[in-house]
């Protein structure tokens, strides 16, 4: 049975669903779409303030109440009433999906005051890879992972079931890469700083204010080291092995659930695919640019190509990390040459292949551990 539009199912469902239940309790297939209908629109306020809170800070001081921050403070919003109700009703969801997103959305709401509390201390919001921005990542990815999980183990099959499931690991997969920003924002921030090879603080995207900002926490002038400290203060060889080698393994995992030819191509496809719309978006509204992961396609595809050979596990393990390695180097290579890339250390390669290959062989044990 389906029921009218958003506003007649948000009726029906309170009219005739309002009552506790334990989780996994029967939940016709229209609720199970209006929920998870209403989670994408709650991760799309999040991608969509997140996207614009990190440009953001590349050109001005933190602001609790700037724009972007609201737009993710709907996405919450959204995101704490679904929570409540799926705890409180049971319905479209799995015992196992509800405690994961219960988990994360208290992982999430412990983080939010605590980076609040780090950025009155330390004053700059572009630390991507701070403790407290972890926490974040941590309490989104456990919320969209429940959502997979539920998805994955009891949504209703049909049309829309691939849909919903490839959308939840974009999702998935652009809030774990969201870290990589700092150093993808930073490139050209860098970039700008120095143009014809010779600093230049004026010509920055940065604003004045917030390059004086930085050079005085370091006690420095706005020179070269305290800018490179603001765009570029983390290590070369963070950037290829979260963006290449976690990235692998997400979009592996993704490739296993949504069990279609080129899945992985796909869900790495549509998220840069994202990040190359929005960013002309962002330029055209005077916000600093960043470099987009064009290389994360072939990372997918080298996933999609190996899995179509049918081989053992361990065997695709070890070919895929081969294969995610030099076509997700390569095309990083390119990038650089060819666009634009962050600091990137080729030296870690081998570190991201025998890394890949060993989670990944090590990732069918555990699925049946937890299963």
């Amino acid at each position: 049975m389906e029921i009218g539009g958003p506003v007649a199912q948000f009726k029906a469902f309170f009219r005739l669903h309002w009552t506790r239940g334990a989780a996994g309790r029967e939940t016709p297939d229209w609720v199970w779409h209006f929920a998870y209908r209403t989670w994408l629109l709650a991760l799309l306020f999040k991608l969509i303030g997140s996207s614009w809170d990190e440009s953001w800070h590349f050109k001005f001081l933190r602001d609790d109440l700037a724009p972007p921050h609201l737009i993710n403070s709907v996405g919450t919003g959204v995101a704490v009433v679904l929570v409540a109700i799926h705890t409180f009703t049971g319905m479209a969801t799995t015992r196992r999906a509800q405690r994961l997103t219960q988990s994360g959305l208290a992982v999430f709401l412990i983080a939010a005051p605590l980076d609040v509390i780090n950025h009155r201390v330390n004053g700059l919001d572009l630390t991507a890879w701070s403790p407290s921005h972890a926490l974040l990542y941590l309490g989104t990815a456990l919320m969209v992972a429940g959502l997979i999980d539920g998805w994955y183990a009891a949504g209703p099959r049909g049309a829309g079931w691939t849909l919903v499931l490839g959308s939840l690991w974009v999702f998935f997969l652009e809030n774990t890469l969201f870290p990589n920003g700092q150093q993808e924002y930073g490139a050209l921030e860098m970039a700008s700083c120095t143009p014809n090879g010779v600093l230049d603080a004026n010509s920055c995207y940065a604003e004045r204010e917030l390059l004086e900002f930085a050079a005085q926490q370091i006690g420095r002038p706005v020179d070269y080291t305290a800018i490179e400290h603001f765009a570029l203060p983390i290590p070369s060889w963070v950037y290829p092995l979260w963006g290449i080698g976690v990235a692998a393994l997400v979009l592996a995992v993704a490739a296993k659930t949504l069990g279609k030819p080129w899945a992985a191509t796909a869900v790495a496809g549509v998220y840069v695919a994202y990040r190359a719309v929005i960013w002309p978006l962002l330029v055209a509204g005077d916000f600093p640019p960043s470099t987009v992961p064009f290389y994360l396609v072939f990372v997918g595809l080298a996933i999609d190509l190996v899995r179509r050979f049918g081989l053992p596990h361990l065997g695709e393990a070890v070919a895929g990390a081969v294969a995610v390695t030099v076509l997700g180097y390569g095309a990083l290579y390119v990038q650089d040459q060819l666009l634009a890339a962050p600091p990137t250390a080729w030296w870690s390669a081998p570190i991201a292949l025998v890394g890949v290959a060993v989670l990944w062989a090590a990732g069918r044990p555990i699925a049946r551990k937890v299963a």
